[in-house]
């Protein structure tokens, strides 16, 4: 049956099932590292500085990255990727003893440059694998792909709570590590060797994107990524489990529900933006999703300042920001690779994904510090001024549209 489907089908299959294998390690193991080194004594700001090299060269990676894709091929990329998540999971399966502050920061770092190299490729693909004309198709294959890809980071939250709380930490890692063997296995034999590998090789000097509509964007991922992060990452966890007495599989559990909503929400956002429009998305509808996620950031950030019933402001605001939040990042999605150039097109994925993966930096450094000196609302309060900037930058994106090809 495999055998039988279009080769472009086919390997958009196995790119997004790397991906998939790829993101649910990835959540568990953001989980498993917050969880066990809380238990352990670590403060908050300590934890965020354990992720302070993931998300650093997740930073160079994109940057790097899109230009070693455009020159080599993308299935290089996401198989260097997966084998880097291999041995990041492996370093972190040695006895406690041994899992000092520097050596989790090296195994962290190897798993910021694997994620990046792993999701630059999947969403570079795709622009590979969809005709220049059929921008609704790639509007739906992207939000798909970037919907599945946050359900699963939402299963592997819930995965990480759980593993830590029936076979330790240690177990935990080297059994996601065996599993991730084999899809790396697979990934060597079925990637074609010339997937998304430009014509001409790229400068070096190429990295930096030269197209405003690509400047723009990446800009206002960045600040739209470091507003979740700044309270999500490493606050939001502490948070539940410190103030409302939230066990391990309660807080995985509940944050693993929010992703997969979340993931969801992105997958029919082509369904949702379109109530609005019968045309593809511009930067108007950025423009628009970018003000309303700021609006009910601040009505959060209010509500838990004046602690007003904060359990039940969280549940309930966590998912309305979730569902802004995930038309947000979908739309993004989709205009980064409708606005990169065809030909090496991981060039300009690259270069977004930068900036947004300075945007995790910047969050998850103030998610543990803001949190530990002024509190959980302090946290929201910078996010809204986070997505405050992100609709000021908005405003430049270019608001021409296009139609939609029948599918």
């Amino acid at each position: 049956m495999f055998s039988q489907l279009n080769q472009n089908v086919r390997q958009y299959i196995l790119v997004t099932f790397n991906y998939w294998n790829f993101t649910v390690t990835d959540g568990a193991l953001r989980m498993l590292v917050i969880l066990y080194f809380y238990d352990l004594g670590y403060s908050t700001l300590e934890i965020a500085l354990l992720f302070l090299f993931y998300e650093f060269f997740g930073v160079v990676t994109n940057l790097v990255g899109g230009w070693i894709g455009a020159r080599l091929g993308l299935n290089r990329t996401m198989n260097v990727g997966l084998a880097m998540q291999i041995v990041a999971l492996l370093m972190l399966a040695l006895p406690a003893p041994w899992l000092t502050i520097p050596w989790v920061m090296a195994a962290q770092a190897l798993s910021g440059i694997a994620k990046d190299l792993n999701k630059m490729s999947a969403k570079s693909a795709i622009k590979t694998l969809v005709p220049a004309d059929a921008q609704g198709a790639l509007y739906k294959w992207i939000a798909i792909l970037t919907g599945s890809k946050n359900t699963l980071k939402g299963a592997g939250f819930f995965l990480g709570g759980a593993l830590l709380s029936l076979i330790g930490f240690q177990y935990s890692v080297a059994a996601m590590a065996i599993v991730l063997m084999f899809v790396f296995i697979g990934s060597l034999i079925g990637l074609k060797a010339d997937l998304g590998k430009a014509k001409t090789k790229p400068k070096f000097s190429e990295i930096f994107s030269k197209s405003s509509s690509v400047n723009i964007l990446s800009a206002a991922r960045m600040f739209l990524f470091g507003a979740r992060d700044v309270w999500f990452v490493v606050a939001l966890p502490i948070y539940l489990g410190s103030v409302f007495d939230w066990d391990h599989s309660a807080v995985g559990g509940f944050l693993a529900l929010w992703v997969i909503a979340y993931g969801l929400v992105q997958i029919i956002t082509p369904k949702i933006t379109k109530l609005t429009s019968g045309e593809s998305p511009d930067g108007s509808a950025a423009l628009l999703w970018a003000l309303a996620l700021a609006m009910v950031t601040g009505l959060i950030a209010y509500a838990i300042q004046n602690a007003w019933h904060p359990e039940v402001v969280i549940i309930a605001g966590l998912m309305v920001f979730g569902a802004v939040f995930a038309v947000n990042s979908s739309l993004h999605s989709y205009l980064i690779v409708s606005y990169a150039k065809d030909d090496g097109v991981s060039l300009d994925v690259g270069f977004y994904y930068m900036a947004n993966a300075m945007g995790r930096l910047i969050g998850t450094m103030l998610s543990g510090w803001v949190f530990q000196v002024w509190g959980f609302s302090a946290c929201l309060w910078v996010s809204f001024a986070f997505l405050i900037a992100t609709t000021l930058i908005s405003i430049g994106l270019p608001k021409h549209k296009r139609p939609v090809t029948a599918q």
